[in-house]
């Protein structure tokens, strides 16, 4: 008998059931959403590390700030950042979706669909508002 085979009562075969996984689940966005929430709080928890360096070179001396701030004002370290800010308004925007929910609200189909997208487009939008208005801010290009 083969291992996806079961037998019922009356010793007929029979196919057992498949467990759901990915092959059988169809991508929603609320599931790729909660995939890149994980993600994003990885990416939080290493890009402490930057503020770690940032504030050990603003106590070590000029020296060390100078290195610190020729990094992030490389293209890779702009990246870095960005991706970075990113990643915590993503977060961010995530949590309060999942406060929503435990509040028992939006879990229509059309309300979680509306709040991923919202969480999406809001955590890019966010992004790249607040990366124009510190670029306005500093004073334009250097």
């Amino acid at each position: 008998m083969a291992d996806y085979e079961a037998r019922t009562s009356s010793g007929a075969r029979r196919p057992r059931p498949i467990s759901p996984h990915l092959q059988i689940y169809r991508p929603m966005l609320t599931m790729v959403m909660s995939i890149v929430h994980r993600i994003t709080g990885s990416a939080l928890y290493f890009g402490m590390l930057l503020l770690a360096w940032w504030l050990i070179a603003a106590a070590s001396g000029p020296n060390a700030y100078a290195n610190v701030e020729w990094f992030m004002g490389s293209l890779i370290g702009q990246l870095i950042l960005f991706g970075y800010t990113w990643a915590l308004l993503h977060h961010m925007l995530g949590g309060i979706r999942h406060l929503v929910w435990d509040t028992l609200h939006g879990f229509d189909p059309a309300d979680r669909e509306w709040m991923t997208v919202a969480t999406l487009v809001g955590s890019i939008g966010l992004t790249v508002a607040l990366w124009v208005v510190g670029y306005l801010a500093m004073g334009g290009p250097r």
